[in-house]
């Protein structure tokens, strides 16, 4: 029979209470979800089409970004508003649409409480990155 001192089971009950409290909380889903559904060259030399859903969470933004090419998107659900710098910003919903000129900064904000969905058609320089952060 092994005898278990008081103080080694408080020792040990303040250990698993530490390793707990330090356990970093669940990641955060992205804000921004973009499935590319095709992508394929087009007459234009270097440039392809780039055909997405992209979803934005409840309430979130996109995050400021540019594309080397257009964007050409049609919300399906939700509503938005649409800041491209230097220009009014675009209050949109299901049904709408919107292009974004080539290297233009812009962001996406799902004023909505439920995800914002669209489809996005990206005509782009196939040798960039799709989307690139931008300050």
């Amino acid at each position: 029979m092994t005898i278990v001192s008081k103080s080694s089971t408080i020792v040990a009950a303040l250990v698993a209470g530490a390793l707990f409290a330090q356990t970093p909380p669940a990641a955060k889903p992205p804000a921004i979800q973009r499935t590319i559904l095709q992508r394929k060259d087009i007459s234009m030399p270097g440039r392809e089409a780039v055909i997405a859903r992209v979803e934005i969470a409840p309430e979130s933004f996109a995050g400021r970004h540019t594309h080397p090419g257009e964007e050409i998107t049609y919300i399906l659900e939700g509503e938005a508003e649409i800041l491209v710098e230097g220009q009014p910003v675009l209050k949109l919903k299901a049904g709408d649409s919107f292009i974004i000129p080539a290297g233009a900064k812009h962001d996406a904000h799902n004023t909505g409480k439920q995800p914002l969905k669209m489809v996005g058609v990206y005509v782009v320089d196939k040798s960039q990155p799709m989307a690139t952060p931008a300050p």
